[in-house]
C-alpha cells in the first residue's frame, strides 16, 4: 500500500472516531462545546501517534544516484529508490556499492567508472560489473555471491531495479533497470529498487542499446553515491 493510500485511510479514521464520540452528545447541547475542545485535542494526539506508528518503512528508504555519461558526454542523473524495508540485504548491498564505503585497499567495492555493458531496447540496461566491465565479474560486499532474499516484489512496471544472476542464489554486484514489464523474471530475479528520478536518462542509455546487448556508444558510471 502506498504512503498516500495510508494517509488517507488514517484521516479517514480519525473523522469517524470524532463523529461516533459526538452522537452521544446530540441531545445534551451545553456540554457539546467543551466536550469537542477536550475530544480534539485528545483524539489528535492518539491520532498522531496512530499515524507515525502505522507509516511504512518505505518513508525511511535509501535514495541512491548514478551520473552517467553516454559517449562520453554527459546524459544526466538517475536516482534510484532502494526497497530496504521488503528486501534489506539486497538493497544494503546496491547502496553500500554506490557509496564505496566498503572498499578496503586491494579490493575495490564501488560502482564508480563501472559501465552499462548490456542494454537491449525494450527489456533492460544492465551493469555493475565493476571488476571485468563486461558482465563476467563483479561481487557483492557479502563475498562473491550471496542468496536470492525473496521474490516478493515483481517486475510489473518498467524502470525496476533488480539483480541479474547466474542461477539460483548467484548475486553478487550485476543489476537491471528494466524499461518494460518483464514479469517472466518474476521468481527469478529479486525485485530491490525502482528509479524515481532520471527516467529520461535511463531511455537515453536504452537508446544506444541493441539486441545483441552490446551499446553502441560506452555509457558510464562518472559517480554515484547515497542522497
Amino acid at each position: 500500500m502506498h504512503l498516500r493510500q495510508y494517509s488517507w485511510l488514517l484521516i479517514l479514521f480519525y473523522q469517524l472516531l470524532i463523529f461516533s464520540s459526538c452522537l452521544k452528545f446530540h441531545n445534551h447541547p451545553k456540554h457539546y462545546s467543551s466536550f469537542i475542545n477536550n475530544l480534539v485535542l485528545t483524539r489528535r494526539h492518539k491520532f498522531f501517534d496512530l499515524f507515525s506508528q502505522t507509516l511504512p518503512e518505505m518513508s525511511k528508504r535509501p535514495r541512491v544516484y548514478f551520473d552517467l555519461t553516454v559517449g562520453g558526454a554527459k546524459a544526466g542523473r538517475v536516482v534510484f529508490e532502494l526497497f530496504s524495508d521488503v528486501v534489506p540485504k539486497t538493497a544494503e548491498n546496491f547502496r553500500a556499492l554506490c557509496t564505496g564505503e566498503k572498499s578496503t585497499p586491494g579490493n575495490p567495492l564501488h560502482y564508480k567508472g563501472s559501465t552499462f555493458h548490456r542494454v537491449i531496447p525494450h527489456f533492460m540496461c544492465q551493469g555493475g560489473d565493476f571488476t571485468n566491465h563486461n558482465g563476467t565479474g563483479g561481487k557483492s560486499i557479502y563475498g562473491a555471491k550471496f542468496e536470492d532474499e525473496n521474490f516478493t516484489l515483481k517486475h510489473d512496471r518498467p524502470f525496476l531495479l533488480s539483480m541479474a544472476n547466474a542461477g539460483p542464489n548467484t548475486n553478487g554486484s550485476q543489476f537491471f533497470v528494466t524499461t518494460v514489464v518483464t514479469q517472466w523474471l518474476d521468481g527469478k530475479h529479486v525485485v530491490f529498487g525502482e528509479v524515481v528520478e532520471g527516467k529520461d536518462v535511463v531511455r537515453a542509455v536504452e537508446a544506444v542499446g541493441t539486441q545483441s546487448g552490446k551499446p553502441t556508444k560506452p555509457v558510464v558510471v562518472e559517480d554515484c553515491g547515497q542522497l
